[in-house]
């Protein structure tokens, strides 16, 4: 009796193997196989051109007459997906990235995992950090610990901080901050008393963008651009009005959603 037992545990332990998918597979880059790499360049353009800083050129949508001084973001848990064989996934060590439009050092990412080679049709990855990675003091040192969201509205840290300038209606340059991370629910929604929070929103998004048969050959680096359309932010799916929202919104979720929601055209891909 004890035999069969143990010939029925190791049965169903084959078959629950056997019924895993070949997409349900994530496969960690394994250093001792055909490898190549990976570089990502990040780029950001206002109406398809170099972004020019400080400089109030810019109309958006809602008719807002504006500018930039600051970007920064992080990007992570980015996943490849190649015409055959598993998804590949950079590892969990070295998995988010920082880019700080004034550090240029952060604008190109030298991915350290070892890529299979192969031809990749599309990427995927997290606009910000996700539950686990967003927790408070996790980047001790600066810029990454620049970005830290304040512990009563949620902790961790900014997915995303853009400030800049607008004209608002009396024709006078106002500040902005364009901020995307933890977001709130009150009771108390004309004050916004942190002590009236009854829960927290997390508005991290994932994109999946298509590659066009990107190539990755054994020993080489592929390098891909990976542009951020900045007036896209203010223009699809919600035309943005910074005289309907002002100059901040951390605490207001119902600008952060459409902050999340107008992310899903922002970048693009070249190669």
């Amino acid at each position: 009796m004890y035999k069969i037992k143990n010939i029925l545990i190791l049965i169903s332990a084959v078959l629950m193997f056997s019924n895993c998918t070949k997409d349900e597979i994530i496969e960690k880059p394994n250093p001792t196989a055909a490898n190549g790499k990976l570089k990502i360049v990040f780029t950001h353009t206002i109406n398809n051109q170099a972004i020019q800083l400080n400089s109030n050129i810019y109309i958006n949508e809602a008719g807002n007459h504006y500018e930039l001084t600051d970007i920064m973001y992080f990007i992570s848990d980015i996943t490849l997906y190649p015409r055959t064989g598993n998804t590949v996934s950079i590892d969990d060590q070295t998995a988010v990235h920082y880019t700080d439009i004034h550090i240029p050092s952060t604008l190109n990412w030298n991915v350290s995992d070892p890529i299979p080679v192969g031809i990749y049709d599309s990427i995927r990855f997290t606009f910000g950090l996700n539950e686990q990675r967003n927790q408070t003091a996790s980047f001790v040192n600066p810029p990454e610990s620049n970005m830290a969201w304040p512990d009563m509205l949620g902790g961790g840290y900014h997915y995303m901080m853009m400030n800049g300038k607008w004209l608002n209606p009396q024709n006078l340059s106002v500040p902005f901050n364009f901020h995307l991370g933890i977001g709130q629910i009150y009771t108390d929604t004309i004050n916004y008393d942190v002590n009236t929070i009854t829960a927290f929103v997390q508005n991290y998004f994932k994109l999946t963008l298509a590659l066009s048969a990107l190539q990755i050959s054994k020993d080489n680096t592929t390098t891909i651009k990976l542009n951020m359309a900045i007036d896209s932010w203010f223009k699809t799916p919600h035309a943005w009005d910074h005289n309907y929202w002002g100059g901040s919104v951390m605490q207001k979720q119902r600008a952060l959603q459409c902050i999340k929601e107008n992310g899903f055209d922002v970048f693009s891909l070249s190669y």
